[in-house]
């Protein structure tokens, strides 16, 4: 997949950091940058009369004031820049913002979430799901120790066999084709006809090997740690750039309740993630 237009979703009041670096990610990809700054709605006060509050109007009012600002000193700085972009703000109640950011995302060929979100972990996640499950496009999340990038030289694919890692290997054929090298992972796989076959990774290795891209395959024990862990330090002790896997192969009322390797890599992602659902 060549990318052609990223949507990096901002926090309205902290979002310098990330709009360079997704300034500097649409420069070396030669993409369109589409910034959407988000400012969560302030919910309505309860009790009786409580809508008309004065002061809760003052509140939002004070608000799209300052979203208005922050979309236009982001304008005056890419313009600086000069790179292709568009600046947008949105003002959604908390009930609706995914619907909204899926919207946006649907006409992106990424959507970046940058470092600074971290900040604000319910616009952070409102925005990784609703990109995910809205969009049918991936989602790239910065990583706490590098930089990040759509041109990795070095790139770890997650495999366990299902539909997600399937549309993730698919999504990144063009980032592995070009990269120097690219490792499929499994964590204790199970040899079987109905899954992994009878020599786990192999199927996919040969998949990729047809589009041009070798691989090695590397099937490691989890002896006791969590598969997300296992994942990430792997991803460190070979220096990948950048980590494709599918995101949600459980439900995420499951993921929430239970964890699971999606959470924990959109909670502590090490090396930047690009994912797909």
């Amino acid at each position: 997949m060549t990318y052609k237009t990223v949507l990096l979703v901002a926090d309205a009041e902290n979002y310098d950091i990330d709009l360079r670096t997704a300034a500097d990610l649409c420069v070396a990809a030669d993409a369109h940058l589409s910034v959407l700054l988000v400012k969560l709605a302030a919910p309505v006060p309860l009790g009786d009369y409580a809508a008309m509050s004065v002061a809760w109007l003052d509140l939002r009012a004070g608000d799209t004031e300052k979203l208005g600002d922050a979309v236009m000193n982001s304008r005056t700085t890419l313009e600086t820049l000069g790179i292709s972009f568009d600046v947008n703000g949105c003002y959604p109640e908390e009930a609706w913002v995914e619907d909204e950011i899926g919207e946006r995302a649907r006409y992106a060929d990424v959507t970046l979430i940058g470092a600074s979100l971290k900040a604000s972990s319910r616009l952070r996640s409102h925005a990784i799901e609703g990109a995910l499950f809205r969009s049918a496009h991936p989602v790239l999340l910065s990583g706490n120790r590098q930089s990040v990038t759509l041109t990795p030289k070095k790139v770890l694919l997650a495999w366990n066999s299902t539909i997600e890692a399937t549309r993730a290997a698919r999504e990144a054929l063009e980032m592995m084709k070009n990269a120097d090298s690219v490792n499929v992972v499994l964590v204790d796989p199970k040899a079987a006809p109905a899954r992994n076959g009878e020599e786990p990774g192999a199927d996919v290795a040969t998949y990729l090997a047809r589009h041009g891209i070798e691989v090695t395959v590397d099937r490691l024990p989890s002896a006791g740690r969590q598969v997300s862990e296992v994942l990430l330090q792997h991803a460190i002790d070979t220096a990948s750039d950048l980590m494709v896997m599918g995101a949600y192969g459980h439900s995420r009322v499951r993921e929430r309740m239970f964890g699971g390797v999606t959470k924990a890599m959109i909670e502590t992602p090490a090396v930047p993630v690009l994912m797909v659902h």
